[in-house]
């Protein structure tokens, strides 16, 4: 072997390591949101936890891209720790699929279907198929479903690239009895532990553990203790995750590298201890690479099958580990870790987005009620809620600004254009809901009473606005665009209603029915609720655009209130909220 053969074998890990990547990423975006609410949903017990962490390391191909996300979730208040144990559980066995498919490249036949499955057959026509959809196609999709195949390809050459720079190896006395040195398990945990740790990637070094096992080199002896070891290097990706994170995150990297020391450690004293016993011959004899994958997936099922009925036990243990602080702990809005899987992220600030608008909607519900029934504590809370909904604009939109920077999908952008829309005008909801508060204020403090038939009229607006506001916000939350196309005609119905009132408060006045400081407490009312009438057509509108693709606002409406639907719905709405 010479310096060449070490170039090719950077060179074969660099390719595994972009190929791995690509791949991940491609499944990532293809899955979205859906991994974020299978975490929510399927994590009620240690065995559903369980299966989903198998589930979604082998659909995303990654357990440490699994454990980021983790950490980010929990981070930001999304789950609890002890719901991540069972999942941290899984993915270590879901990760032992890429072994099994890169065991295929040891087949040897003659016949020429079983030939196929070895991967450095298949893989160049996966390249092909997966260049034309990416260069071919139009649906992103599609074109995410190219680069995964792509992914898969490049993976696999840089295996063959691997295999083929350490073939040499076997020829070499040097490398021989440099290997002797892995007869002692616990160098063979550390050397798989501190290369794993290194490239960051447990599907790599098992990779390049195979290349040599196909040498004829390495026998289970050696193979066993550098496996156990690489699942320990894993952990590194975890333990930088937790830099800068809550102590509930950083427990999560704490129960992951907890996980593989304790079953190293009981399996390393099992095995070892009943070599000494019994003898195991099969210890000297040589492993290929469907052995390497086979020790692998049988260490992680074991330490998995022991510990799991442990896992409060294991949360304790993170617990001590990393000790509450006395002082309070800021909390974490949006973990940025959670950017590392864009449609988890996007999916967290749609619900984000959500409890927002919920904010929103409460401050305008609890200022209207102020103009009849006023009550400090009621304005404390309007006040609060508006710095808080300040809060939100802020950082959430920054948080979603970063997001769409980071390759997300078409769908994706168009939610992420929605969310910035709506979040823009939740917070002008709750500076309006502000100025109706300041308004009713002004009427407390005062004294001053409308005249009963105005009271009516006020009464009849708020009904007309609360259902607006009703629609606007349970569309906005159940991304209806049906129940959206029910905005417009109640806006429509609050403008006309609002217009009303104003000419019959100048006919009152004229009779000497009203004040003038009256005429400008209700003015102020009627702007703000009529501001919060056009803001609920807007964020109406933001499900109805992200819908249908190139929708142009101002046509849509100018067109839909020509349509024969929109006048029947709005005569509708016109008789319900009749003035007396």
């Amino acid at each position: 072997m010479d310096i060449f053969s070490l170039f090719t074998l950077c060179g074969g890990l660099a390719f595994f390591l972009y190929g791995m990547n690509t791949m991940s990423k491609s499944l990532e975006k293809m899955a979205g949101g859906k991994l974020e609410r299978l975490l929510k949903v399927m994590t009620s017990n240690p065995f559903k936890s369980l299966l989903l962490g198998a589930g979604i390391t082998i659909a995303i191909q990654s357990s440490s891209a699994v454990t980021v996300m983790l950490v980010g979730l929990v981070n930001s208040g999304v789950m609890e720790i002890g719901q991540t144990v069972g999942v941290i559980m899984g993915s270590n066995i879901g990760t032992t699929l890429t072994a099994w498919i890169l065991s295929l490249a040891g087949i040897e036949s003659e016949n020429i279907l079983i030939n196929m499955l070895k991967p450095e057959n298949f893989s160049p026509i996966i390249a092909l198929i997966g260049i034309i959809l990416i260069m071919g196609s139009k649906k992103q999709r599609r074109r995410d479903i190219g680069r995964i195949m792509v992914g898969f390809a490049i993976l696999m050459y840089g295996m063959d690239l691997m295999k083929e720079a350490v073939s040499p190896l076997a020829d070499m006395p040097e490398f021989s009895s440099l290997l002797t040195a892995f007869n002692n398990p616990l160098l063979g945990v550390l050397v798989g532990a501190v290369f794993t740790g290194i490239i960051q990637s447990s599907a790599a070094s098992v990779g390049i553990l195979q290349a040599l096992a196909l040498t004829g080199s390495i026998t289970y002896g050696m193979a066993i203790p550098i496996i156990m070891g690489q699942n320990i290097g894993t952990c590194v990706t975890a333990l930088i995750s937790s830099i800068g994170v809550n102590r509930n995150a950083k427990r999560v990297s704490v129960i992951h590298i907890s996980f593989n020391l304790i079953g190293t450690f009981v399996c390393l004293i099992l095995f070892y201890g009943g070599d000494l016993l019994f003898g195991f011959e099969f210890l000297r004899t040589t492993v290929g690479a469907v052995g390497v994958a086979l020790c692998h997936t049988i260490f992680n099922v074991f330490t998995t099958i022991i510990l799991l009925p442990f896992s409060r036990q294991l949360e304790k243990l993170a617990r001590k580990t990393v000790k509450d602080d006395t002082s309070a702990e800021q909390f974490a809005f949006l973990d940025p870790l959670l950017m590392r899987t864009p449609g988890v992220a996007i999916s967290e600030c749609v619900s984000m987005t959500i409890r927002m608008g919920q904010l929103a909607h409460e401050s305008v519900l609890l200022a209207l009620q102020q103009i009849y029934d006023y009550r400090e504590e009621r304005a404390s809370e309007i006040e609060e809620n508006e710095d808080k909904l300040d809060i939100y604009e802020d950082r959430l939109g920054g948080y979603l600004i970063q997001l769409s920077q980071h390759g997300v999908s078409m769908k994706d952008i168009h939610t992420v254009s929605r969310l910035l829309h709506a979040i823009g005008d939740f917070e002008r909801v709750g500076d309006h809901a502000l100025n109706i508060q300041e308004s009713a204020q002004e009427l407390h403090e005062k004294g001053l009473s409308f005249s009963e038939t105005a009271n009516k009229e006020i009464k009849i607006l708020i009904a007309a606005l609360e259902d607006t506001l009703e629609k606007a916000f349970s569309c906005f939350a159940a991304d209806d665009p049906k129940l959206a196309l029910e905005v417009e005609p109640l806006e429509e119905t609050i403008d006309v209603l609002i217009e009303e009132i104003r000419v019959r408060h100048i006919a009152r006045l004229q009779r000497g029915e009203c004040t003038v400081q009256l005429g400008f407490v209700l003015s102020d009312l009627l702007t703000n609720m009529e501001r919060v009438s056009d803001h609920c057509s807007n964020i109406a509108m933001t499900i109805v655009e992200e819908q249908g693709e190139n929708v142009n606002r101002h046509a849509y409406l100018s067109n839909l209130h020509v349509a024969g639907e929109f006048a029947s719905t709005l005569n509708r709405d016109l008789e319900k909220y009749r003035l007396p």
